[in-house]
């Protein structure tokens, strides 16, 4: 039970570390995911590709 508990939680982190490296490494040319509750949520859940979909949803409604 811990062991999942640790890696949900492991998961968590990992999202919002990608999601804030992301956004500093692409504030160059324009492109900010904000860090909230539901976008971590996406990109714990379905990992790099949860985040290119979040990317490409920026795209298409910009």
């Amino acid at each position: 039970m811990i062991k999942k508990i640790l890696k949900i939680i492991r998961r968590i982190c990992t999202a919002v570390f990608v999601l804030y490296g992301f956004n500093v490494i692409l504030s160059s040319i324009n492109i900010f995911i904000p860090i909230n509750l539901i976008n971590v949520s996406v990109v714990s859940l379905l990992g790099f590709p949860g985040y290119f979909s979040l990317a490409l949803m920026f795209f298409i409604t910009k």
